[in-house]
């Protein structure tokens, strides 16, 4: 049986992908992975990633500025954001990524609220989704989301937190991403908690380079891994593979505003 996925997020501006993209896609197709959300980290990258996607018909980007890199962004990054927003590419679909972090040594965390804030306000302006980062910040990171009430919503990307942490984020109505984390035996609350949430509110992901799944530690992770995971997440849930993969395609059209998958 054979399904088709779309990676939802894949930095697939960095290497082992840069210069081999044409192959790296390819990798992807034959295992179903059709489509990849390409997020941003930096500004510097922003032009790279709406060029990749113009290029790629299966590469979609999103623009945004991460919090684990809060001391390299300036006023420009952020007035270079909301230009390329508001002349929008047609292959840029989400705001990302971008969230809080309070993980990463000296956080400078009222500044990356002050950065989330003014990014809230670019997505709320252009109705686009948003790909959200958050390490030990859910519970902040909700706060902010119940405040800026925003039209389009999005995804809390490689989710680890608890049950009732998703299921917060979920009531605001954000979907959760679901990635290699779940390969490993030792992420018992991350695995049940994958198998709890409704069906409707899990997106697909791989986090490519990053998040190597078990048994390929040590290694660039890559977008066909997204395969895995789906066969992990099954293992996982109680309905048959077609329904979650079926679920998964139709919860990344509606998030993201995809016409053609």
């Amino acid at each position: 049986m054979s399904y088709t996925f779309v990676d939802t997020h894949c930095h697939f501006d960095f290497p082992p992908f840069t210069g081999a993209e044409a192959e790296s896609l390819r990798l992807a197709g034959e295992a179903g992975v059709r489509q990849i959300i390409v997020p941003s980290v930096t500004s510097d990258r922003f032009r790279a990633i709406l060029s990749l996607a113009k290029k790629f018909p299966q590469l979609h980007a999103a623009l945004g500025l991460h919090p684990l890199y809060i001391r390299e962004h300036k006023d420009s990054c952020l007035e270079l954001l909301d230009s390329l927003l508001s002349h929008r590419a047609p292959h840029l679909v989400a705001v990302g990524e971008i969230g809080l972090d309070l993980y990463m040594e000296a956080p400078q965390f009222e500044l990356q609220q002050q950065l989330l804030k003014a990014q809230f306000a670019l997505a709320k302006r252009e109705t686009l989704p948003v790909i959200l980062h958050s390490r030990r910040s859910h519970d902040q990171l909700a706060a902010m989301l119940r405040q800026a009430k925003l039209p389009a919503t999005g995804v809390v990307h490689g989710f680890a937190g608890s049950l009732s942490q998703a299921q917060a984020f979920i009531k605001l109505g954000f979907a959760i991403g679901v990635g290699g984390t779940i390969s490993y035996e030792r992420a018992q609350k991350t695995r049940q908690v994958m198998a709890q949430l409704p069906l409707s509110s899990l997106l697909l992901e791989t986090d490519a380079p990053d998040m190597p799944l078990q048994g390929f530690q040590g290694q660039p992770n890559r977008p066909e891994r997204a395969a895995n995971v789906f066969g992990i997440l099954c293992s996982l849930r109680k309905e048959a593979p077609q329904q979650i993969a079926d679920a998964l395609l139709e919860n990344t059209r509606r998030i993201f505003n995809l016409s053609v998958l």
